[in-house]
Formats: structure tokens, C-alpha cells, sequence
């Protein structure tokens, strides 16, 4: 008996989780006629991916999906480090995403869906983008009481110096300590223009509030609490941005990022075959019928991104490494330290 009770509770910890990582939330969606469990490991907020999860249990009764909601870099460690036992892992933080594809965590997968997908939107058979969304700025046009919008860096720099009275302890951003994806956009930026760390500099001496995610940049916002929220995932802010009184979105028209929210099957999923028709269902017709709608994010051959001249896709290639690289990431985070404590 004493051995039959051990041999299940082995079979028990090997079928479940592990939760080592800190879950920031966890749901369980049940099919009409579920027999099966799809496990979803994710950054995306539980509300913004509810529309589509229950989208897929309306085509698939027989299954329902654990999702395990998480920040981008427990996520990482989660797979990397911990063990965690996922059917499908999706994260909006494309570096830690390309890392664990590259080191060996992900199972490759072929079909029909993925080989429809555009080359710049997958990483050999390992790791498939089905999201392509900007990196915008929200701003409460009613606490700017008649200035300038700024639409680029530049004029977003001008305002904030020639206003510090009104900006000082009201400007979010990322923090690129916590946040995989804060990271990545903050990095993103400062590749592609200098203007960023003057943009760094100036919020560094208005004491700019420094969040782990979106969602709690656009409730502060909502509140009156911040009047600007700086590099914003856009299917964030078209989710909430009716909650703010006149809220502004802004893309950049100096660049604007856009990133690939990319999934894997990870190599030690206990239902590769489950993570695999989840993953074919949001990267085929049917997943990306539901972009604009409802799950608010943009597909991946939306035209307004594939053509305005300001979009700046990030590249789904191993040049993400580079950032991930130790000692890159500790001189751009002392860089970054040193812009936000600007006296």
C-alpha cells in the first residue's frame, strides 16, 4: 500500500506544474464536453486572452486549458530553470522567447499553419509569432489642457522639460529590472535612436514611476495618478484606453516598435500534441479573425502595420541574444540606473 501511495504521488508531481515561479494569476477554461487539459504558460493578462481561449473551447469542447498567467521572466525561468510542465508557453518578451528556443527548450513543430506563416514571423520550426503589435505612448489629453501632443521623442522630451511643475512623479514607464518586455522596448529604443537616453534623462529628473506591466501603467493613468504612460503594449492600450477620460494613443512617427508575441512548445510538455493544435488554432485563419475584435490584438498581416512608414518590426533573429548577453545587460541597466536618478 505504502509503495502504491509513493508511486502516485510521484505520478502526480510529474503531472503537475511546477509553481516554484510566481504566478500573478491562474484560470481554469472548461470545453463543453472537456476530457483533456491544455496548460498555457503566459505574460498576456488573463481578460485580454480570455476572447480567445474561449473562441478555441467553441471549436474544441473536448478540451479545457489551465492558463497560468506570469511575469516574462518567471515565465523564462519557469521553463529554463524550474522544470515547469507547459503545454504551450506565450510571451510578449521575444529575446527570453528566442533564448529558449535557441538553448534547446523548445520542441519543433511543423504543419500546415506554421508553414503558412510569413519567414519573419517564425524561428526555424521552434518558436511562431501571431501577434504584431505596437509599442505605443498613452497620454491624458485633458491633464494636457492645451499642449502640444507630442508625436515624436523629441517633442515628448520638449514637453516634459518645459513643464516639469505638471509631469514631475506623473510619467510611467517600464522597468527594465523587472520586465522582460521593458526590457527589450527600453534596449529597442536606445538601438535605434540617442534620443532615448535624453528621453531617460529628462523623466530620470521628474521622477518618473517605473511599473512591472501595462495593464498597471493604464490603471494609474485611468486614476489620474500619471498623465503619461511611455512605451505601452498596444493591444494594452486599446483594451482600456476608453477607461481614460480623452485618452490619447500615440505611435511614434520618429519609429515606433512592434513586437511578435511568440509561442513554443516546450521540449518537457506533458501534451505536446494539445500545445501544438492550440498553437495552430491562434496562428491560422480562425485565431487571427479574432485580432481587432474583442482580444484587441493585432494580426499578423494587419495592413495599417505592414505599411505605415513609422512601424519598426523587432526582428525575430538570434541578434535579440545580444541584449540577453550578461554583461550587456548589466552596462544598459547601470546606463539606465544612472538616467533615472537624475538630480
Amino acid at each position: 500500500m505504502l509503495r502504491a501511495l509513493l508511486g502516485l504521488a510521484v505520478c502526480l508531481a510529474l503531472a503537475a506544474p511546477a509553481a516554484g515561479f510566481e504566478i500573478e494569476d491562474e484560470r481554469l477554461f472548461a470545453g463543453a464536453a472537456a476530457s483533456a487539459e491544455v496548460r498555457v504558460l503566459s505574460t498576456t493578462d488573463t481578460a485580454v486572452a480570455a476572447p480567445a481561449i474561449e473562441a478555441f473551447l467553441a471549436v474544441r469542447p473536448d478540451l479545457s486549458v489551465r492558463y497560468v498567467m506570469a511575469s516574462s521572466r518567471a515565465a523564462f525561468a519557469a521553463i529554463a530553470e524550474e522544470g515547469a510542465r507547459f503545454d504551450l508557453v506565450v510571451s510578449s518578451a521575444m529575446d527570453l522567447q528566442l533564448k529558449l528556443a535557441n538553448d534547446g527548450f523548445a520542441a519543433p513543430h511543423a504543419s500546415a499553419a506554421a508553414a503558412a506563416l510569413p519567414p519573419w514571423a517564425r524561428w526555424r520550426d521552434l518558436l511562431f509569432g501571431f501577434a504584431l503589435e505596437p509599442v505605443v505612448t498613452i497620454v491624458s489629453l485633458r491633464a494636457l489642457a492645451g499642449l502640444p501632443v507630442p508625436q515624436t521623442r523629441r517633442e515628448l522630451i520638449a514637453l516634459l522639460r518645459e513643464n516639469p511643475g505638471r509631469f514631475r512623479g506623473r510619467i510611467a514607464t517600464y522597468d527594465p529590472h523587472l520586465s522582460g518586455a521593458g526590457y527589450l522596448f527600453a534596449s529597442e529604443d536606445a538601438r535605434r535612436s540617442d534620443a532615448f537616453w535624453r528621453l531617460a534623462e529628462v523623466m530620470g529628473r521628474l521622477d518618473a514611476r517605473l511599473y512591472c506591466c501595462s495593464a498597471d501603467m493604464i490603471a494609474d493613468l485611468a486614476s489620474g495618478d500619471i498623465l503619461i504612460a511611455y512605451n505601452v503594449l498596444g493591444s494594452y492600450a486599446a483594451r482600456h484606453a476608453g477607461a481614460i477620460p480623452d485618452a490619447g494613443v500615440i505611435e511614434m512617427q520618429d519609429f515606433t516598435s512592434a513586437l511578435l508575441r511568440t509561442a513554443l512548445i516546450p521540449v518537457s510538455a506533458p501534451r505536446p500534441d494539445l500545445g501544438a493544435a492550440l498553437l495552430d488554432w491562434l496562428i491560422g485563419p480562425e485565431g487571427q479573425s479574432l485580432s481587432g475584435g474583442p482580444a484587441a490584438i493585432a494580426p499578423l498581416d494587419r495592413s495599417g502595420i505592414a505599411l505605415a512608414a513609422h512601424i519598426r518590426p523587432i526582428r525575430l533573429d538570434q541578434g535579440l541574444l545580444v541584449g540577453l548577453d550578461r554583461m550587456t545587460r548589466a552596462n544598459f541597466l547601470r546606463e539606465w540606473g544612472a538616467a533615472m536618478t537624475q538630480p
